[in-house]
């Protein structure tokens, strides 16, 4: 999947719902995703808390495939920034 493809996905998914702060989801090469302001955003940005990962990683992160503790635990995401951010990322995904 495209990263405009999980965007569109990820926006439908905060309809009716809230994020307080701002989240990158830095894909690396193939690019970012950014949440912020109750939007969801292919446009680079700063923000409060930056989670590196592949866009493989990404997908399976939202679809619920992948733990995220696990997965910063084996090394399959790196968090920079406010650790609280990524932590209401759960909210969303659950």
């Amino acid at each position: 999947m495209t990263l405009d493809g999980i965007t569109a996905g990820i926006r439908d998914g905060l309809n009716g719902k809230s994020f307080d702060g701002s989240l990158k989801f830095d894909c690396g090469e193939d690019g970012v995703i950014v949440l912020a302001d109750g939007d969801a955003t292919t446009k680079d940005q700063d923000t409060d808390c930056t989670l590196q990962l592949s866009t493989g990683n990404l997908t399976k992160l939202l679809t619920g495939k992948l733990n995220p503790m696990t997965a910063v635990m084996m090394g399959k995401i790196r968090v920079s920034g406010d650790m609280s951010v990524a932590m209401k990322l759960s909210k969303l995904i659950s």
